[in-house]
């Protein structure tokens, strides 16, 4: 009996065991497989709602991998919902970005929630689309260029063509860049030519009016020299003006310092004389046509010499003519005329009376004329004083404006003994603006 209960036992194990593990293995299969659907549909609940339009996981890798900066693309969604706004009047609140999500890095697949939003605290407002003009550092404002020539009876002569050319830069201070082409020349001598070039500034600090410049002058066969001005000016009373556009009243008084090669002729540039000058400058407009110019000059030479100087002025207006006195002084400590070759009087005094006449010609030509009658002072010797100018301005178009002049003068500027002395001038200015 016992034998043939294992020889049963034997033969069930053998055909049924088989059929037993396969039936528990299937079984364990069936709980992994459920127990993985249920963890991967719990994941995606908790992340988004499904989508049968989603990209498959190696898609959305890889678009992850190549988003180079979250916070570009938080901007760049931002903007995105701000153009909509603006297009469809709904302001939107943008969603709080959640990094663990896809959709985050790609709004593409961002997928619209099933509620509306709540409604913003505050409205967005989209940014300003004008945009300023870029204002450049400096405008150009005006080109000024200075021409005279200037010939005497005893064989010398200079010409200087100054341009001048102004900026104005964004803080209302403005900068001039000036240059030129200068001659001097001399019955027996070698003439020089003279190319200066100054950077000037101007601006106020304050109520004072500021200018200084600096800059070098370059010569054909003479070293180069440095030069340099600053002048300071203040309004002690501010300007009034009539109905009629008259200035009626005005007081500025100004400081000046200058520095530089003196430019008085072939002799005085070979010598290499320079000099420093400083003094003050007043001009008062005592009514509306009644002014009054004054200014002094104290110069000092590197030849050991220093000058006083004085200019003086009163005008009175009748209409188209006018009637000014003029006063002029002029001292130096020695006069070293041979040696330095410049006019340096010990004593000398310009007095006379000037009557001018200044209208339209036409109605783009308005012109001066003037002559002056007095005596002059040379060494306790008296003698006539007397010159006569003509000038004219054309204004060609309303940025474009010329000026040109003739002068005769028999003012000494030259110790010439007993002989007469007599200076022709020529003198112009351009003046364009843009």
């Amino acid at each position: 009996m016992t034998d043939t209960l294992r020889i049963c036992f034997s033969v069930y194990w053998q055909t049924s065991c088989p059929r037993f593990i396969l039936l528990y293995l299937r079984l364990q299969l069936v709980i992994i497989w459920s127990f993985a659907f249920w963890s991967l549909s719990a994941t995606k609940l908790q992340a988004s709602q499904p989508d049968a339009n989603l990209n498959s996981l190696s898609q959305v890798k890889e678009q992850i991998t190549t988003v180079p900066n979250l916070e570009n693309l938080n901007k760049e969604f931002h903007s995105r919902i701000e153009s909509y706004s603006a297009l469809t009047g709904y302001q939107f609140a943008p969603p709080p970005i959640l990094i663990a999500a896809p959709e985050n890095f790609s709004p593409g697949l961002r997928v619209v929630p099933p509620t509306p939003p709540p409604p913003p605290p505050e409205k967005l407002q989209p940014p300003p689309t004008t945009t300023q003009p870029v204002q450049p550092f400096a405008v150009l404002e005006n080109i000024q260029t200075d021409f005279r020539n200037d010939s005497n009876n005893f064989g010398q002569s200079k010409q200087f063509i100054e341009p001048t050319a102004q900026f104005r830069l964004q803080n209302g201070n403005r900068i001039r860049l000036k240059t030129g082409f200068n001659s001097f020349s001399e019955t027996g001598s070698e003439s020089i030519t003279n190319i200066p070039l100054q950077l000037g500034w101007e601006g106020k600090i304050g109520d004072v009016k500021l200018q200084t410049a600096m800059g070098v002058d370059l010569f054909n066969r003479l070293p180069t020299a440095i030069n340099l001005n600053a002048n300071a000016e203040i309004v002690i009373i501010p300007p009034k003006v009539s109905p009629s556009g008259k200035l009626t009243s005005l007081l500025t008084l100004s400081g000046n310092l200058e520095q530089g090669p003196y430019k008085f002729n072939v002799q005085t540039l070979e010598n290499q004389i320079t000099a420093w000058r400083f003094g003050p400058n007043l001009f008062w407009q005592i009514d509306g046509d009644t002014s009054f110019f004054s200014l002094y000059r104290f110069s000092s030479y590197n030849d050991d010499n220093s000058e006083h100087q004085s200019f003086s002025r009163l005008e009175r207006k009748f209409g188209q003519f006018s009637l000014a006195a003029n006063l002029f002084t002029w001292n130096y400590a020695r006069n070293l005329e041979r040696q330095s070759g410049y006019f340096s009087p010990p004593d000398f005094l310009v007095y006379n009376a000037e009557l001018a006449w200044q209208g339209d010609i036409f109605n783009f030509l308005s012109c001066r004329l003037a002559t002056n009658l007095g005596q002059q002072r040379l060494n306790g010797k008296i003698d006539n004083a007397n010159s006569y100018q003509a000038r004219c301005t054309a204004k060609l178009s309303p940025n474009f404006e010329a000026d040109f002049g003739y002068g005769f003068s028999n003012v000494r500027n030259l110790d010439t003994g007993g002989s007469a002395y007599n200076n022709n001038y020529f003198t112009g200015q351009l003046r364009l603006k843009f």
